[in-house]
């Protein structure tokens, strides 16, 4: 028997795992672990954490309708599999990978624990278009790329010629197992998770995350590269929120915008930054750690709760942040202002405004999400320069001239001029400019900080 475990896999088609399942010709049992430590401090009532459970619902629908069987429990995957290995002739454990450092911890002890129960362990790696190490051999390097612009030029070259489409075994060619009643009873999922599970997705209420691409395809493609960052209009495909769970592969993204006959470069270069990052979680040593490789300690988290709550006096800033508290949605032009002005013009570090869009971001993803803060924060790889501090008020009137996000978000805002909307408040926490020039001198330092042997102090005093 195989044991399929669901992690970020959200979805019965174009799974490597279901590819050797049914290629092995066995019985499969198939589980999705809602693990404590993703759980805690009551992640699954966040936008993250619902985003997540309703696309858990919605596989479990999928699975029933199909007539097979997806078991949801709740506690260590370690314990687990010891469980379901003493209940059921288990041979081989097979998962996706993920590359987090909580992931790459999880799966090195599953990894000990079949050894030990004397079971096939069986990793694939499923989220990104390009394989790394192929990827490398087919450019002739040994280094990994830094740079977004050349890794872009070889990635495009590279699925030109190499792109692995979708793969082809689907849930009904598998033989599902049903789950002993006493393991389901001891790993029950908790009463307030389970009411949770069964809100955010009732059944016949599915997600269907194929219909949300072609929409978007259909409608939104051609004008995505002036929409883009025009925030107040809906012209993203959204479909952010889908692919960060699983629910629709990346290689089924592609496959279907490569169909398309003109429009497609811009978003494919989106495709293109979620492969870059990813590429980087699994090639740079210091990507999950990049917070002790500088000294941050002249930054402080004084201002931190005035923009969680989006009360800074600075418009754009605030009502995207009311957006996102409100909604779990934030559009990528605002997630890159907001997370410059926390960084820069509030000298906060980084990671505290990383750790609220995990909570916040119902599209999120740990990887994605700390490329995007690293990018911002002048860190790390490709990163914006440190002089670059994009002006929250500038950034207003070119995107959203006549304020109507702002008026959105901000009704007390609604009746000022369109030439007022933009400006800071009376009240706003701090003065642009002259916050501009000290991040300036700070990040300056900070950048040359590299390589001391430091430890993060986070005061206040900024």
């Amino acid at each position: 028997m195989i044991l399929f475990i669901h992690r970020k896999d959200l979805r019965t088609t174009d799974l490597p795992a279901f590819d050797a399942i049914r290629a092995a010709g066995s019985r499969s049992l198939h589980v999705l672990i809602l693990e404590p430590f993703l759980l805690r401090k009551q992640r699954y009532l966040e936008h993250s954490g619902t985003n997540f459970l309703a696309h858990v619902s919605s596989l479990q629908q999928a699975y029933s309708l199909q007539g097979k069987q997806l078991h949801i429990l709740y506690g260590e995957p370690d314990t687990i599999v010891r469980r379901l290995s003493e209940a059921y002739p288990v041979q081989e454990l097979m998962i996706h990978a993920d590359y987090t450092p909580y992931a790459l911890h999880r799966d090195q002890s599953l990894r000990n624990t079949s050894a030990e129960l004397g079971i096939t362990f069986k990793l694939y790696h499923d989220s990104m278009l390009c394989d790394p190490e192929d990827f490398m051999e087919w450019c002739g390097r040994r280094e990994s790329f830094k740079v977004f612009t050349p890794f872009y030029r070889r990635w495009r070259s590279y699925l030109a010629e190499r792109f692995r489409p979708p793969f082809s075994s689907a849930l009904a060619e598998l033989e599902t197992s049903a789950l002993v009643e006493q393991i389901a009873q001891d790993f029950m999922v908790p009463e307030e998770v389970q009411r949770q599970l069964d809100q955010t997705a009732p059944d016949g209420q599915m997600i269907d995350a194929s219909r949300s691409l072609e929409h978007f395809l259909n409608l939104n493609l051609q004008g995505y590269p002036k929409s883009r960052d025009r925030y107040a209009l809906e012209g993203t495909s959204r479909i952010s929120r889908h692919l960060n769970t699983g629910a629709i592969s990346a290689r089924t993204v592609y496959s279907r915008l490569t169909q398309e006959e003109a429009g497609i470069e811009e978003w494919l270069r989106q495709l293109a930054w979620r492969d870059f990052y990813l590429y980087q979680a699994r090639l740079d040593t210091d990507f999950f750690s990049y917070e002790k490789v500088y000294d941050l300690g002249r930054l402080g988290t004084k201002y931190f709760e005035a923009w969680s709550l989006g009360r800074t006096g600075i418009p754009v800033i605030d009502a995207a942040m009311t957006q996102l508290n409100e909604t779990g949605w934030m559009p990528n032009r605002l997630r890159m202002i907001t997370a410059m002005f926390l960084t820069k013009n509030l000298g906060c570090p980084f990671i505290y405004g990383e750790r609220y869009f995990r909570l916040k971001l119902s599209d999120y993803d740990n990887v994605l999400n700390r490329g995007g803060w690293l990018w911002s924060s002048s860190l790390g790889f490709d990163a914006s320069p440190y002089f670059r501090i994009m002006n929250p008020v500038t950034q207003s009137q070119t995107h959203d001239p006549s304020g109507s996000y702002i008026r959105t978000w901000l009704p007390e805002l609604a009746d000022l001029p369109d030439k007022t909307i933009h400006l800071p408040r009376p009240d706003a926490i701090v003065d642009l400019k002259s916050s501009r020039a000290l991040a300036f001198e700070i990040y300056k330092e900070i950048l040359n900080s590299k390589g001391a042997s430091v430890k993060p102090a986070f005061g206040n005093e900024l």
